[in-house]
């Protein structure tokens, strides 16, 4: 197995747990905050770069 499909299959694992444990909203908030706040602490030159990356190339 590659290693973004282990990545892959260990978010679902996450993803489920917080399912069972928290409730939707928390689940939800989660889901979408970290990578916007990922994306958000990147430099401007970065997210450029970032934008211009087809999602083919990210795996690079």
């Amino acid at each position: 197995m590659s290693t973004p499909a282990k990545i892959a299959v260990g978010g679902v694992a996450v993803g489920l747990l917080l399912l069972i444990w928290l409730p939707l909203w928390a689940v939800v908030l989660i889901v979408f905050g970290v990578p916007a706040v990922a994306y958000l602490a990147l430099d401007p030159s970065q997210r450029r770069r970032l934008r211009r990356v087809t999602r083919r190339e990210l795996g690079r």
